[in-house]
């Protein structure tokens, strides 16, 4: 299937960025992804990037500038990527198979190239190690493949111009803390180290990945013409408070609004995501992460309160997790606050 054939069927793939702790679990719930009649994913609704996620921030990596990476440690971060990009490409090529739409939801941390993060360390690396991570994509998507301003991930424009993408954000100050306390939990269960916790905290806790990919969308957008889709924006607030929202959500990305559902049995069964964990570690790991969703029966309001007093909620901060903890959250919810704000002038009404 040539480029041009591909940007026609963008409908056909859509792919849900989003950030840890801003509901995305809560949205596809809602959308019952499962039960979509014209939809094929994966037993986790995408998540296929994560192993190679696991890979590049091991052992405080992110921290440090590549050039120090021992060549080995490269080599495999990069086989990585290319296994969760394979393994993408074989559900999206099942999904075409059955003339559905492929879903997946990937945390926009999780697809950066590493060396975009490596780039903006105060002392980054002098080479540029972008291609060490790039995984080889089929020639079916063109033959050339570029990587424009905005699109840090490891997947070139010509391929992301293969998805529609739809972006969910939460206010900062709602979904940070809320992170850490979820790490917390993980580090209680052996899962990090005290390293690991602020490590993962701080490298998790931005929009900044999300915006510039929201900008990239637009760009090809413009430049791609009325047929190019156009990339969709919702807030976790408007989910949880706003069925209309949410009904304008499904008609934007091409999901059956007859499908969706506010209330639910408790799971009686294991997630998606705990059945597809390959050890006890990550089945405790998911637990942790999916087990408020997966014990609902229904939305809880109070999780999105309409107003948000950063001043007040650091107080909270300081009296549970303590001073220097508290001053890093706020710093990071200050610093993603103008990321935030520009998203939500684009969400979904």
């Amino acid at each position: 299937m040539t480029v041009t054939a591909q940007s026609d069927r963008q409908a056909d793939r859509l792919l849900l960025v989003s950030v840890p702790r801003t509901a995305s679990n809560l949205l596809v719930k809602i959308l019952d992804i499962d039960h979509q009649p014209n939809v094929h994913t994966n037993q986790q609704h995408g998540y296929f990037f994560y192993p190679a996620f696991l890979a590049a921030t091991m052992d405080g990596l992110p921290a440090r500038p590549i050039d120090t990476w021992p060549e080995a440690t490269k080599s495999g971060i990069g086989a990585a990527f290319q296994s969760c990009f394979d393994t993408l490409e074989e559900c999206a090529t099942v999904a075409t198979q059955q003339s559905k739409t492929m879903f997946a939801k990937e945390h926009a941390f999780w697809m950066l190239n590493p060396a975009a993060f490596d780039q903006i360390l105060p002392t980054p690396s002098v080479a540029d190690h972008h291609d060490a991570f790039r995984p080889r994509i089929p020639e079916r998507y063109g033959p050339t493949q570029t990587y424009s301003p905005g699109n840090d991930t490891v997947m070139s424009d010509e391929y992301l111009r293969t998805w529609r993408l739809a972006f969910i954000i939460r206010h900062p100050a709602l979904a940070w803390p809320s992170f850490y306390r979820a790490m917390s939990q993980l580090s209680a269960l052996g899962y990090l180290d005290a390293d690991g916790v602020r490590g993962a905290s701080r490298t998790n806790m931005t929009l900044r990945w999300t915006r510039a990919l929201y900008d990239w969308a637009v760009v090809q957008r413009r430049e791609g013409g009325e047929g190019s889709a156009a990339p969709v924006v919702i807030d976790a607030h408007d989910v949880i408070h706003s069925p209309a929202a949410v009904e304008r959500f499904c008609e934007e990305a091409g999901l059956d609004w007859e499908a969706v559902q506010f209330e639910w049995a408790g799971e009686k069964s294991e997630s998606g995501h705990v059945q597809a964990a390959e050890n006890e570690m990550q089945v405790s790991a998911a637990k942790v992460m999916q087990g408020t969703l997966d014990r609902s029966s229904g939305i809880d309001k109070g999780k999105a309160p309409a107003a948000v007093d950063i001043a007040v909620e650091a107080q909270k901060w300081r009296e549970e997790f303590g001073e220097e903890v508290a001053g890093w959250i706020e710093q990071a919810v200050l610093e993603s606050m103008p990321d935030y704000e520009y998203l939500r002038k684009r969400c979904i009404r």
